[in-house]
């Protein structure tokens, strides 16, 4: 179940045309603003990060402060390490006052209906997967391994893009070559497994492990190149763990929201998650615990101090 997200504001040259979980896209309207856009850089999209968190397919009524800034600021800064990796969509960050530190105006993608998913540890749906059968998405891992073991090597685990509200459902490789082509199969695999190996390199350099990852790409019309597109190595699509902390056999500390999804399955929440009933407003301590862990992903990983 996914309750709908809140309204959005009307943004000068603008217009609202669809809102994700946590994201809303307007396109150029036909205004003067508008135009110019368009003449300076092709067919493009804003992209507003807006601080709504999710937990358990619920858009959740209270928001996290700041946590549209670290999502955006985030996702700016992981461009840049990977820039000569693969292209991004990012055109600009010169967007209206009103959105200014959440938003950038990005190529519009033709994005391919596949989540590329790399795991370097075993946790999450992973796991499950590995306890039913020995295996992730097909490929076989060795007996043995428990929550939060290094894999030998990353591997790549797809999924398939659910509707909102829904969860995507891992698949084998040999559904992606059905969905895309070899070609493009192996072009996605490579990539994702490459942005991986970077990420993991660079945060493991801050004390911070890199689980796992989902990356989403897009084809460029002007180019036809594939692009990374939507947000990229943030908490909301990757698990980043304390490296000091790390101890397999157990659920690991994560930079995320962590204290939301702890909070709503205790008895503390009143919340029946079988239910269909909304959960219940995040009182004040989980709410700030939840916007620090944030802050404190993006500092660690950059090094910098966000300015909000």
């Amino acid at each position: 179940m996914n309750d709908a997200p809140s309204p959005v504001p009307p943004l000068p040259g603008w217009r609202h045309v669809y809102s994700g979980k946590v994201r809303d896209l307007y396109e150029p309207d036909g205004s003067v603003v508008g135009v110019a856009l368009r003449d300076r850089h092709g067919d493009v999209v804003l992209v507003v990060a807006s601080d709504r968190v999710s937990a358990y397919d619920h858009v959740l009524s209270t928001p996290i402060p700041d946590k549209g800034a670290v999502l955006t600021a985030l996702s700016l800064w992981w461009f840049e390490q990977l820039a000569d990796l693969v292209p991004n969509h990012v055109v600009t960050t010169d967007v209206p006052v009103a959105v200014a530190g959440r938003a950038m105006v990005c190529r519009r993608l033709e994005m391919i209906p596949v989540e590329c998913v790399a795991r370097g540890y075993l946790t999450g749906s992973g796991l499950a997967e590995y306890r039913n059968a020995g295996e992730v998405t097909g490929i076989e891992l060795p007996a043995g391994l428990v929550d939060g073991s290094r894999l030998p090597e990353p591997i790549f685990t797809p999924a398939t893009k659910a509707a909102l509200g829904e969860h995507d459902e891992n698949v084998r490789f040999s559904v992606v070559v059905d969905t895309v082509g070899p070609a493009v199969a192996e072009q996605l695999r490579d990539l994702t497994l490459a942005v991986y190996a970077r990420a993991e390199a660079v945060a493991r350099e801050r004390g911070v492990i890199l689980a796992d990852t989902k990356l989403e790409f897009g084809t460029d019309p002007a180019t036809g190149d594939l692009t990374l597109g939507d947000e990229v190595l943030t908490p909301d699509s990757s698990r980043f763990w304390p490296a000091d902390a790390w101890e397999p056999g157990r659920a690991q500390p994560s930079f995320d929201k962590q204290f939301v999804r702890d909070w709503l399955t205790s008895p503390a929440s009143g919340w029946d998650r079988a239910s269909d009933v909304p959960p219940p407003p995040l009182p004040p301590d989980v709410v700030a615990r939840t916007r620090d862990r944030y802050l404190e992903a993006y500092e660690r990983l950059t090094g910098r101090a966000l300015d909000l």
